[in-house]
């Protein structure tokens, strides 16, 4: 099932349930329109329904603005600034400009490593880890060829998890693992690195595994590795520090663990962010434990969820959960 096709099956099966209709787009069944049992329709496309403003979603989708209003509302978010493309500072005020050379002396006062990012792209795109000028100018000019804005951010280590709120309730939260090999003594890392993607395709994950990704190719360099090294049984190599799931990362289920600190904070953070639905993205030490340290990486209004539902029955079953409350939501605004 294509990440077009997951969230449609879900609603054809559970729009019977609640007495809806649903009229298809024809060509292709991406989306639709949904007629509630007391009349009142809705349209939808992919993972995209109507339950949250679209001013809100907006917000959410630009890294940079949201980042500054979680900030003024009191959440801890990374210490950061966006730099511009040229197109973009010469649109722009004297005393507002700043260009890809401001953007490294920004990463020279926060200290590497530092995290470069696009502002707007999502899945984890050209999210990189910098550790020098070589790399810092590498990936933002990688970025300025797709996103005319990027982020410079301080990086926090910590656990990168993703908690999934719609109105006051936690739907799911679940640990993000970046792209990693396990070493068995004999197999390359690219042999290992391939036999992921291939374990990606058997159980139907669309996983975007690039073995030409410069990321990996840094990654591998800064350890003194390469593509033919040979790991020791057992040794874990991560390719990727970024841990989004859409580019190999592993989800580890903590639904039923998270402490009702951060229960409290990510169902805050949703109401103030004008959100019904939304992932809210935070680095901590662990999600079990009572709030202390945190930071609020990102919050996505539209979050894709078919990856953490590919980890078995019950997380499938949560996401259904989630959608057919998102129905009867949309049903009852």
């Amino acid at each position: 099932m294509t990440k077009e096709q997951f969230v449609p099956k879900i609603i054809q099966k559970l729009a019977p349930m609640i007495g809806a209709t649903v009229l298809w787009e024809p060509e292709y069944g991406f989306g639709g329109q949904i007629t509630f049992k007391n009349g009142k329709k809705s349209f939808f496309w992919h993972h995209i329904l109507n339950i949250n403003y679209q001013g809100s979603v907006e917000i959410s989708t630009d890294k940079g603005f949201a980042s500054s209003f979680l900030k003024t509302l009191g959440y801890n978010v990374p210490e950061g600034k966006t730099f511009f493309s040229d197109e973009v500072n010469e649109r722009l005020p004297a005393n507002s400009k700043r260009n890809i050379d401001d953007g490294f002396k920004f990463a020279k006062t926060l200290g590497f490593p530092v995290i470069v990012k696009p502002n707007s792209l999502t899945q984890g795109m050209l999210v990189t880890k910098v550790h020098s000028q070589i790399e810092y100018y590498q990936t933002a000019e990688k970025i300025f060829l797709k996103d005319s804005v990027l982020i410079v951010e301080r990086f926090y280590s910590g656990r990168d998890y993703r908690i999934v709120v719609l109105d006051d309730e936690v739907m799911a939260a679940y640990e993000r693992i970046p792209l990693f090999v396990l070493g068995d003594g004999t197999s390359s890392i690219l042999e290992l690195a391939l036999k992921r993607k291939e374990t990606f395709a058997t159980n139907s994950r669309k996983a975007r595994v690039d073995i030409e990704d410069y990321r990996i190719q840094n990654n591998l360099q800064k350890q003194n590795l390469n593509w033919e090294s040979v790991l020791p049984e057992g040794a874990k190599l991560s390719l990727l520090d970024n841990a989004n799931l859409t580019t190999g990362g592993e989800a580890v289920d903590v639904t039923e663990e998270i402490h009702p600190d951060f229960y409290k904070l990510a169902v805050s953070i949703t109401k103030d962010m004008g959100l019904r639905l939304c992932g809210v993205d935070i680095i901590t030490g662990n999600i079990a434990d009572p709030l202390k340290d945190y930071v609020v990486l990102e919050i996505n209004g539209t979050p894709g969820l078919r990856h953490y539902a590919s980890l078995g029955d019950i997380q499938a079953k949560r996401v259904e959960n989630l959608y057919l409350k998102i129905l009867k939501a949309m049903e009852s605004a």
